[in-house]
């Protein structure tokens, strides 16, 4: 498994608007306003046929969980070539179950204006949609035994909700890259 750190965009960038389909509704459309959170946006860029996904997917479950209900917004959303990738079509998409949307970015260009390069690959943004974090989940990997946490990223949701910057000590996600078209 070929390992791709995230480009890390910069901070205080703006979130690049998007609106894509919802294979579990129907291929309904959602965007970043349907998302929106009052206080932060988390935009992940995920695939179903991933170690490192699959790795850290009941911990970013829970964290929707936990998370959804104090005012951060989240969406996941998958870029991956579904041709060459069949599992990460809309139709598996749709048998995951998520406290968040899941959407298919067919086309590339909404990963592509994000510069997401890995899945997991992770975006959280202030209430004015800036980007204040990117980076790991946290510190576990397939097979490194290190536990699953999210306190890598839980850190940095939680300093935002305090009403404070996150730390701008931030490590990149590893994880398989994006499957190019």
């Amino acid at each position: 498994m070929a390992l791709t750190e995230s480009t890390m965009m910069p901070l205080g960038t703006p979130a690049p608007d998007f609106t894509l389909p919802e294979p579990r509704e129907a291929g309904h459309p959602c965007g970043l306003v349907q998302v929106r959170g009052e206080h932060a946006t988390l935009v992940c860029f995920i695939c179903n046929h991933c170690p490192f996904v699959q790795h850290i997917e009941a911990a970013l479950i829970q964290l929707g969980m936990d998370y959804l209900p104090r005012g951060v917004g989240m969406v996941a959303i998958s870029a991956n070539d579904a041709r060459a990738f069949p599992e990460d079509g809309p139709a598996q998409m749709a048998a995951k179950v998520y406290p968040f949307p899941y959407l298919y970015d067919e086309t590339q260009q909404v990963a592509r204006a994000y510069g997401a390069a890995c899945t997991p690959d992770l975006f959280l943004f202030d209430e004015q949609l800036r980007c204040v974090y990117r980076g790991q989940f946290d510190a576990s990997r397939p097979g490194n035994n290190e536990p699953v946490t999210g306190a890598a990223l839980r850190s940095a949701l939680e300093a935002l909700l305090a009403g404070q910057l996150p730390s701008v000590d931030q490590r990149p996600s590893i994880g398989c890259s994006i499957k190019w078209k």
